[in-house]
């Protein structure tokens, strides 16, 4: 039987505001009562709704996030990190997949609101790169009154806390060690373009192909969108009609790297054999599967854990400086950023 705070007043003999200043520890109480109250909730087992005290304190223990593809595996490794942090300090998450849709982003921020929520951890569903969508989202989220963390992706002009990725340098350091790896003609599969993430990594393979003084050549510059389904399609097409597939291939996010890789898979051709490619973002199992593939690394659970970190030093600290944590890129070797 789950009993209520009428309950406990009933039966310590007191009224129900002195058991709410006990239980919420606010506000004068006698050690008589406070002991009568005590007595009570231990002998009735009572265990206080954290909805209940999320509203008689106008906020929770809950920790609201937004991310934009649930589905892939850097936000399933990045909720991961939240959650360590979360469970070791008693509290909650509430997380929704907004699909990279910023009206359903829209209405989730009004969830958020409704739930009284102790932070925001955000990556927004898109760029907002003109001045007005940016000037938009700001004024919802400021309309929050939270902390907030925004991760992986920037909002421009933001006054908030963020947790970012080197993408220019994992762009130049995927490019480089194909460079390294005696690759004459380097193609790249860019994410979406509208995201500056995907426009540094672009402009990291750039950098590194003049560094080195090497042809870069837009029939090898394929435009993709940071999903399997386009880097497939694009990869598929290359081989089956064109005769002239550049020796080495960068792909810009974990998921660009499957659909290259199911693409190639399918003709029966070999990474680090036929083609050499390095990847930004690891791939996680492929190693079950015994499919060797080079990767820039980025810590996304170590995001997430930083992330949450310095959501909680927010809401202790509101006055302090504006944080940026950027997280490196590291190049790992499997072999695949040359042809055996």
């Amino acid at each position: 039987m789950d009993f209520t705070i009428i309950d406990i007043a009933n039966k310590a003999k007191v009224s129900k505001s002195t058991v709410s200043r006990v239980l919420n520890n606010s506000g004068y109480v006698s050690e008589k009562a406070r002991e009568k109250v005590n007595k009570a909730v231990k002998e009735l087992n009572y265990v206080p709704s954290a909805m209940a005290q999320g509203l008689s304190k106008k906020t929770s223990n809950t920790v609201g996030v937004l991310i934009p593809e649930l589905q892939n595996y850097f936000f399933t490794e990045l909720l991961q990190g939240l959650s360590e942090v979360v469970d070791n300090k008693g509290m909650t998450l509430i997380f929704s997949d907004t699909a990279n849709d910023p009206i359903k982003q829209e209405k989730a921020l009004l969830m958020i609101k409704g739930q009284r929520v102790k932070g925001l951890i955000l990556t927004p569903a898109n760029e907002y790169s003109s001045k007005k969508q940016n000037l938009e989202l700001i004024k919802s989220l400021k309309a929050l009154h939270l902390p907030i963390v925004i991760v992986d992706r920037e909002i421009p002009d933001s006054p908030w806390d963020t947790v970012l990725f080197e993408n220019f340098n994992a762009g130049y350091l995927a490019t480089k060690a194909l460079i390294k790896g005696g690759n004459k003609t380097i193609g790249i599969i860019t994410g979406d373009m509208n995201l500056k993430i995907a426009r540094e990594r672009y402009d990291g393979y750039l950098c590194a192909m003049k560094e080195h003084n090497i042809e870069i050549d837009k029939k090898y510059i394929f435009n993709g969108d940071f999903t399997a389904n386009t880097a497939y399609e694009i990869t598929k097409n290359l081989f089956e009609n064109s005769s002239n597939v550049p020796d080495g291939f960068v792909t810009c996010n974990n998921q660009s790297s499957i659909g290259f890789l199911r693409a190639t898979l399918e003709k029966n051709l070999k990474a680090g054999k036929d083609f050499a490619v390095v990847g930004i973002d690891k791939i996680n199992l492929i190693k079950e599967f015994n499919i060797p593939f080079s990767y820039i690394n980025r810590d996304t659970y170590l995001m997430g854990k930083k992330a949450m970190e310095i959501l909680i030093d927010r809401s202790e600290n509101p006055t302090k400086e504006k944080m940026e944590c950027i997280m490196p890129a590291k190049f790992v070797s499997l072999g695949t950023e040359k042809k055996k």
